[in-house]
């Protein structure tokens, strides 16, 4: 819309015609000026004029040719060269003004001259002044009126609609906008005051080549660029090269300095007579232009345009302000729901379980519309979010990106794989957990559809001549529509930074998780080792006793025997089989305190005999409950270890005896064939009318089944960690008896049935 520069003549064909190539041209040194004013370099500390603009004869009544090598008091007087000197013995930074009078030609003229400095020298500009007195005192009056406006803006709407009119009443120009750029250096009026003879921009848009890069260069250096007349022919600077570089003058500060051809041309087309534009900066880098047009040639004077200046200067400051404003109160909506979302968190070591409870707050967060987290392997969504599989992939390719935060208002165009699903995840905001494993929590936004009003078609920014020469830019300003797809609403910086936090916190659970999983891993160990240690030495001061007891059993038993009354014997033999089983009994409390330190005792065991052994332990509890013991027939002899094997007797025979409250008690261990060997049966008549069910209920919290194909909860499903923990040890007791093979728990060749009885529910 308002480029700083175009192409020369002469750009070769063959490629894509718009304005890229503007991006070669060498706009900061043209060779020339704007003929409505004068430039000198000149040398220091002599001030002998250097360099000197072909149009100082029509200006100042001296050809260049007769200022070039003489002192600059030649054009001024004394008194007017001393003014200069004080000027350059203070700190010239910029442009500085001067007003000051010229006496070639015969006669004096007032201008108004600026002042900077390069390195070829002392860069003098001269534009005539248009009044005897400078305009100071109606310009500052003119800009505190404009200040207090602006002050008062407390939107981005009021503040540039407020410029727009404050610069027009200021300059007098028939149209000015404020005219913004995207992130890809489109342009959007969004605010204008305008004469009504002249065609309203408010609402088009322009392409990004309409501006160059190094057109937007310039615009970041220089608050304020004039081009008094579109017309004008450029005033050539004498000698091309300068004298102390040997190159060609940088105009890059000079507010005299040519314009493009081809942008001269673009202003034609659009109606213009003349142009002016002010630089609006946000954090040092260019936001947008305030753009004036007027239908006439005009020279806005240089008091005025230092005004304008310093009303861009402003409305920059405001700018930021009035974004801060807007940032903040979103700053604290964020804040708010990262409040209770962190609220929630907090002490919470299921940090995911938390967030998919209720996820809501995680979508009120950014403004998001979906959301997706994947951690430990699977994901969690919510709203409108892509398929597991989609994910993954996405996943996969947010591994390649750069960062820790990852966003974007257009994922197709970046990754075409998630064209299909544009409709709800046009936007992603991506804050990586895991990266290497594919953990990330995710948000998305839908496709925004939007209508684009430009200033004549973007594709058609230029326009070949019919022999293939010269561009020339667009003719047609009219408004042209476009539909934009695949777009969502873009995230803004405090959703970002939410996002950021976010992840921060979920990566502090996770690593606290982390340490306190070591803590408690070694509080375990340690627990552990006092735990070794005192069953060790239970168990060896238990069996001090007990060895006296059978000592003394055995000694009344010899010395005796033959005068004690009927049973006493018996009993007393019963005495010395419970002694050898709990000297049995506290070696096993010794292993056990070594389990998954020590392997497995597996031996060829007599199965017949160590229930014989259990009995006899349990002869009191059988004889006091009334139970009948039935064993068919003989056990087998089998490989097993046999502490542990007859600890699992003993405690599947307890439970029966404990749950049996049949009228006729009775408890059954037997051999039944099946698959090409003996198993070992045990089932009992009990309550609940679900016979067996104490076969069972001795796993209550401990374990799971191995069934054929799949696995079959028996136990009751209590969560305590320490049943757990139970549950492992006495899945390494059994797998210790021998492998599983079917349907069944297996003894070796013998096998522990554990087929559920009728009407009795598997849990």
């Amino acid at each position: 819309m308002v480029s700083g520069g175009g192409v020369t003549d002469g750009v070769a064909t063959g490629f894509q015609v718009d304005l890229s190539n503007c991006d070669r041209e060498p706009i900061h040194i043209p060779g020339a000026i704007q003929p409505h004013g004068v430039l000198l370099v000149v040398g220091e500390p002599d001030l002998r004029i250097l360099q000197a603009s072909d149009n100082t004869g029509a200006l100042l009544g001296a050809e260049p040719e007769a200022l070039l090598g003489s002192p600059l008091d030649s054009l001024l007087s004394e008194a007017e060269t001393e003014r200069v000197r004080q000027l350059l013995t203070g700190n010239l930074q910029g442009a500085s003004l001067l007003r000051i009078a010229t006496r070639a030609g015969g006669g004096s003229r007032q201008w108004d001259g600026i002042f900077h400095r390069s390195a070829a020298g002392l860069v003098v500009e001269l534009e005539p002044a248009t009044a005897d007195e400078p305009h100071s005192v109606s310009a500052f009056a003119a800009v505190r009126q404009s200040l207090a406006r602006l002050q008062k803006a407390r939107t981005l709407r009021a503040l540039c609609g407020a410029m727009a009119e404050e610069i027009r009443g200021v300059t007098g120009l028939d149209r000015v906008t404020v005219y913004r750029f995207d992130a890809e250096w489109n342009g959007e009026v969004i605010a204008e005051a305008r004469a009504p003879e002249m065609t309203p921009f408010l609402g088009l848009h322009f392409p990004a080549s309409d501006i160059p890069q190094q057109a937007r260069e310039l615009y970041r250096r220089n608050w304020l660029r004039l081009i008094a007349d579109v017309d004008y022919t450029p005033a050539a600077i004498l000698p091309a090269l300068s004298p102390v570089t040997g190159e060609p003058l940088d105009l890059g500060g000079s507010v005299l300095r040519s314009v493009s051809p081809i942008h001269l041309e673009y202003l034609r087309n659009m109606g213009v007579g003349a142009s002016m534009s002010v630089s609006l900066l946000r954090n040092g880098e260019l936001w947008g232009l305030i753009a004036c047009h007027h239908a006439k040639p005009l020279h806005v004077p240089y008091e005025v345009r230092i005004a304008c200046e310093f009303l861009g200067q402003t409305f920059s400051v405001q700018l930021g302000a009035v974004a801060e404003d807007e940032d903040r109160l979103r700053t604290l909506e964020i804040a708010a729901t990262g409040a209770t979302l962190l609220d929630r968190m907090a002490g919470a070591d299921d940090w995911i379980g938390v967030l998919s409870r209720d996820t809501n707050p995680l979508l009120e967060l950014v403004d998001a519309a979906g959301v997706a987290v994947r951690w430990g392997g699977e994901w969690v969504r919510a709203g409108q979010a892509p398929e597991p599989a989609t994910l993954t992939e996405l996943a996969s390719w947010l591994g390649s990106q750069p960062g820790d935060v990852f966003q974007t208002d257009r994922l197709a165009e970046l990754f075409p794989a998630m064209s299909e699903h544009a409709v709800i995840s046009s936007g992603v905001l991506a804050a990586a957990l895991r990266p290497r494993v594919g953990d990330y929590l995710l948000w998305f936004r839908p496709e925004v559809v939007q209508t684009v009003h430009w200033a004549g078609n973007p594709e058609k920014a230029v326009q070949e001549e019919s022999d293939g020469g010269r561009l020339h830019p667009r003719a047609s300003f009219q408004a042209w529509r476009e539909t934009v797809r695949g777009r969502s609403l873009p995230w803004q910086p405090a959703e970002i930074r939410a996002a950021t936090e976010l992840r921060s916190r979920i990566l502090d659970i996770v690593v606290r998780g982390a340490e306190r999983l070591a803590q408690l891993n070694e509080e375990l160990r340690r627990s552990n080792e006092e735990l070794d240690s005192f069953t060790y030495i239970a168990s060896h001061d238990l069996k001090e006793p007990l060895r006296g007891i059978h000592n003394y059993a055995t000694m009344l038993l010899e010395e005796a025997g033959g005068t004690l009354a009927e049973g006493a014997a018996s009993r007393i033999q019963t005495m010395l089989r419970l002694t050898r089983r709990m000297d049995a009994m506290f070696d096993s409390l010794l292993t056990y305190s070594r389990v998954g330190k020590l392997e497995l005792n597996q031996v060829e065991a007599d199965l017949q005999q160590l229930l014989d052994d259990v009995l006899d332990t349990l002869e009191v509890r059988v004889a006091e409950s009334g139970t009948e013991i039935r064993v068919p027939r003989p056990l087998p002899t089998m490989p097993c270890d046999p502490v542990r094997t007859a600890a699992i007797f003993q405690n599947l025979i307890t439970n029966a005896l404990k749950y049996n409250d049949k009228p006729e008690r009775w408890v059954e261990v037997g051999v039944r064939e099946r698959d090409g060997g003996p198993g070992c049966v045990l089932r009992a008549g009990q309550r609940h009318r679900h016979p067996g069910k104490a076969l069972v209920d001795h796993f209550s919290g401990f374990s799971a089944f191995a069934w054929e194909g799949q696995v079959r909860w028996w136990c009751r499903g209590r969560a305590d960690d320490r049943q757990k923990a139970g549950a492992k040890a006495w899945r390494q007791d059994l797998a210790g008896i021998g492998p599983r093979r079917g349907q069944h728990l297996l003894l070796h060749s013998a096998k522990l049935s554990t087929r559920c009885p009728p009407g009795f529910r598997r849990r």
